[in-house]
């Protein structure tokens, strides 16, 4: 996961119960399978259950963005790449890309400001070493690589003047 390429951890199948009204995959389940994705990047930098159970060292997700920018249907695959954009000692800004994986088109994007928490205490505080080692290993492979164009996208109106 040290490549300079958005790692692709997770893969999925859109279940028919995920699907709406309008015949494709509800919103909500957008954010289920980035949340999967979230937990397989975890799992990855050594944020388990084994380590949360021993540290109450875990994750939560102060802000979150996401785009829609194609439809997922029933019974589609998909795949999730994860990018950390920066970090710190107590935070981690990633961003996810789903794709459609029979033509790798662009479905949805989801940006993260993850926190780290101490569930004993419920304060955040920085990451264990070692995670935090892992973290900032990942970010110097993907420093180079260019900033999303979905980044940071502030959502509004925009009108002519």
């Amino acid at each position: 996961m040290t490549d300079a390429t958005p790692a692709r951890l997770w893969e999925e199948t859109v279940s028919p119960d995920w699907v709406d009204y309008n015949g494709h995959m509800n919103v909500a389940y957008y954010v289920l399978i980035f949340d999967h994705a979230t937990d397989a990047f975890l799992e990855e930098i050594g944020m388990n259950e084994a380590l949360r159970a021993e540290t109450g060292s875990s994750v939560f997700v102060a802000e979150a963005h996401i785009t829609y920018d194609n439809e997922v249907m029933e019974g589609e695959r998909v795949y999730v790449t994860s990018q950390v954009l920066d970090c710190d000692e107590k935070r981690l800004h990633l961003f996810h890309a789903m794709y459609n994986a029979e033509d790798d088109s662009l479905c949805a994007t989801n940006e993260l400001m993850i926190l780290q928490v101490n569930l004993n205490t419920r304060k955040v505080g920085p990451f264990i070493d070692h995670v935090q080692s892992r973290i900032r290993d990942i970010y110097k492979a993907h420093e180079p690589l260019a900033a999303p164009d979905q980044k940071g996208r502030v959502i509004g109106i925009r009108r002519k003047t």
